[in-house]
């Protein structure tokens, strides 16, 4: 039997990368085990940080290129993913829905899936897509028409494949998934189209719904095919019918914190943006205007879908300030468990781990008009002159006030992940200082149209740059340093302890600092514009980084005269991988 299992395991070995199942606990030491990337976020917590020093502030400057792979075709738009590595296999996703498995040593492609989407798909802000999920012998991701798939990760061939919700509805899926203990963890995209926020969770091996979790107060949740209890409580919060189509997209996704056995989601921005619409009450009257659950961060039991805790950090919100960004588990220095995270609105909050209440608030960004402060409850101080007029005053019911709003819809902070470093005990932040004009507009709701009820214009707030990588101390809010960009920063960070924080810039720039001084230490050109996300791992005694180059998202799009300023970056869609060569890593 033994001579057996050693030829069994010696054919596997010869047969190439890719053989071995993924387990839970591979998950759960995926930060720990530097030899793959199992998880979005290098570990179910999002730190986004690699224990690997082999590379370092030292020797970086010997970092060289190893392969690129091109993602061919004409589907060059924002390339957003993070590349997911087990067993020699890189499998990455792109643009238009499609996912690439890719031998991590030479670059050669080994499969490709393109989802077959239909006419009619009703992506708000490109056709991004942030990466996939592994478990078992599945690789998994979402779709812009909101399906979710497992294919075999070997072959490629499709397991299942299964509808999250109605894409003629406005509902796409744009996030990598969360898988903790034999579950796949779905939210959903589609705020602008009225759709409801919501979390699912499934049988990873079947694809059978086990639960299901609304975002927005008044509609049912469902356990194992049954319904099981309301979110909230009807019209608390919302007046009339409102949160029928109240919006509140999970579109980035969640983590996990193991520690508290905890989902943590953000909840995208009430539907629709006018919120004089969606007003029950005045900011005299406690929360009965706050729209809950939207624009707040939810921990949720994994086990069953129920709300454990709440924090809005933009109640009655009116700017498209979403609060679906990264929340991130740490310990802080004194080791008290905290979340932390960086909200579109221009707060940096930190929270308790067990019971996700307020700790502290600080501004991240200059010039925040639309708030004067934080209170000590966490709520926000409004500067209600600063909100968007209501329409219904105006002489023509057709347009209300126009107000200039700091920052701008699309936030001080937007989707691209931050990351922590448990060597300095600070978190490097990618975020934009730019600001906005905003009107608010008569709407109605009409299924599969946009259900905004707003206009807008981004404007830059200065002259000499837009995008600002910031180090920050969470415990004291303090700016430690600071990395000014011309155009605005859309991509993911990466800290290694080895001392070095690497992100991009739209203008093609991979760039490595010094985690304590925020010094360039190195730099590469890729060709297109980085807001994707870079991951490190080792592999035969060296030292891999990869980032995904290829320039789109929500800045093209959305960006106002913003977006005239750099309609000059060229789309791509390659995928870079460096190398740190083992004869110069004592350099």
């Amino acid at each position: 039997m033994n001579r057996f299992i050693i030829a069994v395991t010696a054919a596997l070995l010869a047969a190439g990368p890719g053989l071995t199942a993924v387990t839970e606990a591979d998950l759960a030491n995926d930060t720990a085990s530097t030899g793959d990337v199992l998880t979005n976020g290098m570990g179910r917590h999002l730190q986004r940080h690699s224990p690997l020093d082999t590379l370092n502030k030292e020797n970086v400057d010997n970092l060289v290129p190893a392969w690129a792979f091109s993602l061919g075709g004409e589907k060059q738009r924002g390339q957003e993913t993070q590349p997911i590595i087990h067993d020699g296999v890189m499998y990455i996703t792109g643009s238009y829905s499609r996912l690439y498995a890719i031998d991590a040593k030479t670059g050669e492609e080994l499969w490709q899936y393109d989802a077959r989407l239909p006419e009619g798909i009703l992506p708000c802000c490109d056709v991004v897509n942030r990466g996939a999920a592994i478990f078992g012998d599945n690789v998994y991701f979402g779709t812009l028409d909101a399906r979710i798939v497992a294919l075999n990760k070997d072959t490629g061939d499709v397991v299942w494949n299964k509808k999250i919700a109605d894409y003629k509805a406005g509902y796409s899926y744009t996030a990598a998934p969360l898988i903790v203990d034999g579950l796949i963890i779905t939210g959903n995209s589609g705020g602008e189209f009225g759709i409801v926020g919501e979390v699912q969770a499934r049988d990873a091996e079947t694809g059978e719904l086990v639960w299901t979790r609304p975002v927005i107060e008044g509609h049912m949740g469902t356990l194992n095919g049954e319904e099981s209890t309301m979110t909230g409580t009807l019209n608390a919060t919302w007046p009339g019918d409102m949160w029928k189509t109240g919006g509140g997209a999970t579109w980035l996704g969640g983590s996990y914190d193991a520690e508290t056995d905890t989902l943590v989601f953000g909840t995208g921005n009430p539907a629709p943006w006018n919120s004089h619409l969606r007003d029950a009450g005045t900011p005299t009257e406690g929360n009965k205007g706050d729209n809950l659950y939207a624009a707040s961060r939810l921990g949720i039991d994994p086990a069953t879908g129920e709300i454990k805790w709440h924090f809005q950090t933009t109640p009655r919100e009116g700017w498209d300030y979403d609060g679906v960004n990264e929340v991130v588990a740490y310990n802080d220095r004194e080791g008290n468990k905290r979340y932390a995270t960086a909200d579109r609105n221009g707060y940096f909050y930190v929270l308790d781990r067990e019971t996700g209440d307020f700790i502290s608030a600080t501004p991240f960004v200059k010039d925040i008009s639309w708030a004067s402060g934080i209170d000590e409850n966490g709520r926000p101080i409004f500067v209600e002159e600063n909100r968007p007029g209501d329409p219904t005053e105006a002489a023509d019911g057709k347009k209300g006030e126009v107000v200039f709003a700091s920052p701008s819809f699309l936030g001080g902070k937007n989707w691209m992940p931050m990351a922590h470093s448990p060597k300095t005990g600070l978190f490097y932040v990618p975020s934009n200082e730019w600001g906005m004009d905003i009107w608010n507009e008569p709407i109605t709701y009409k299924k599969g149209a946009a259900y905004l009820g707003s206009g807008f214009t981004i404007k830059p707030n200065y002259e000499d740059h837009i995008g600002s990588l910031k180090a920050i101390d969470p415990d004291t809010g303090e700016l430690k340093w600071e990395f000014k960009n011309d155009a605005p920063l859309w991509a993911g960070v990466m800290t290694t302890a080895g001392g070095l924080v690497f992100t991009g810039t739209p203008e093609g720039k991979f760039i490595a600092f010094d985690d304590e001084t925020g010094e360039e230490l190195w730099s590469f050109q890729t060709g297109s514009g980085i807001v994707g996300q870079p991951v490190t791992w080792e592999q035969d005694g060296e030292q891999f980084v990869t980032v995904i180059s290829g320039w789109g998202g929500a800045v093209p799009l959305w960006g106002g005269e913003v977006a005239k300023k750099v309609n000059y970056l060229n789309q791509g869609g390659t995928l870079w991988t460096f190398r740190l060569p083992e004869q110069l890593a004592s350099r």
